[in-house]
């Protein structure tokens, strides 16, 4: 079983979530594929190592004393691994595909620390997240960081951080927006095809505002170009100019007091980001190395 260490990863995450459900969406496998490798286990060693309780799992006695050896093992293999990086692949570029919000205002914060851990050039392509999961799917691309749920066969995908969508504006705003303020503004929409559109507009029907009705004065593709030219609007207009942005975009400009932040009343429009990679590289330890690092950002 020891040269097999998948199964045992996938029994220390079983432990680390508290549940084979949630073990089995971070590994991304089914959760009968995560029952079979802990029955696996239990079988090699002949005897029961989890309990299955309605709010989570409980380790029996050996089960612990695996997982203490379990953790020994993983840290062993960790350090190996980052032996192997060292004399493998040396000429190599590491490629990143990202949509724009993480590509142009989360990633570029930390590929200092993923090129200094992989010890190889890192470069980042940034498009939509369609094109970034085709460009994944082609082997054109190692780690992709996705803000739309693009889902395929194929690919392992990872939740990563959640990310939060407010109105802004270079006007003061107040703090908690009631639906019908929302008419008291002149608009910049992202494009139709967008998803942070279509999240918006799902978010504004639930609360029974159509987005048909807002005064919408330019409609533009690209989050930096909607954030410029909010940023150099007329700051004494009578109505503000506001736009829905992911708040990583606009967060340096609302700590330094250039644009303002509002957010719905009694709703929060949020997503998840994800992490991508394909599934026949999920023991490669340059991805590996890079997904566990961008996993332990639990919050950006």
């Amino acid at each position: 079983m020891l040269k097999d260490f998948a199964k045992l990863q996938t029994f220390l995450m079983v432990v680390k979530e508290k549940s084979f459900s949630k073990a089995s969406a971070k590994l991304g496998i089914s959760q009968p594929a995560v029952t079979q490798q802990i029955k696996f286990i239990e079988d090699y060693l002949d005897t029961k190592i989890v309990d299955r309780k309605k709010n989570g799992i409980l380790l029996t006695k050996e089960g612990e004393d695996l997982f203490r050896i379990a953790q020994k093992l993983e840290k062993a293999i960790a350090n190996s691994e980052k032996e192997l990086l060292k004399i493998i692949n040396k000429e190599f570029t590491f490629v990143m595909g990202s949509s724009n919000a993480i590509g142009n205002y989360v990633l570029p914060n930390y590929l200092g620390e993923i090129k200094k851990r992989i010890g190889n050039e890192v470069y980042m392509l940034v498009a939509t997240s369609d094109e970034v999961i085709d460009q994944l799917e082609d082997k054109k691309i190692d780690v992709a960081l996705i803000e739309s749920p693009v889902f395929r066969e194929g690919i392992i995908y990872r939740e990563w951080v959640t990310d939060e969508l407010v109105v802004f504006s270079n006007q003061i705003l107040i703090k908690q927006l009631k639906t019908e303020d929302l008419q008291e503004f002149d608009w910049i929409c992202r494009n139709e095809d967008s998803y942070t559109r279509k999240l918006t507009s799902e978010a504004f029907e639930e609360l029974g505002v159509q987005c048909g009705s807002f005064h919408v004065i330019g409609v533009l593709s690209s989050p930096t170009a909607i954030k410029e030219s909010i940023l150099h609007a007329d700051k004494n207009a009578s109505r503000p100019l506001v736009s829905v942005m992911s708040r990583h975009v606009i967060q340096a400009e609302i700590e330094e007091g250039k644009l303002f932040e509002a957010r719905l009343k009694n709703y929060k429009i949020e997503r998840k980001f994800y992490i991508a990679y394909l599934k026949e590289r999920k023991h490669d330890a340059f991805v590996d190395n890079v997904v566990n690092f961008l996993l332990s950002l639990s919050k950006v």
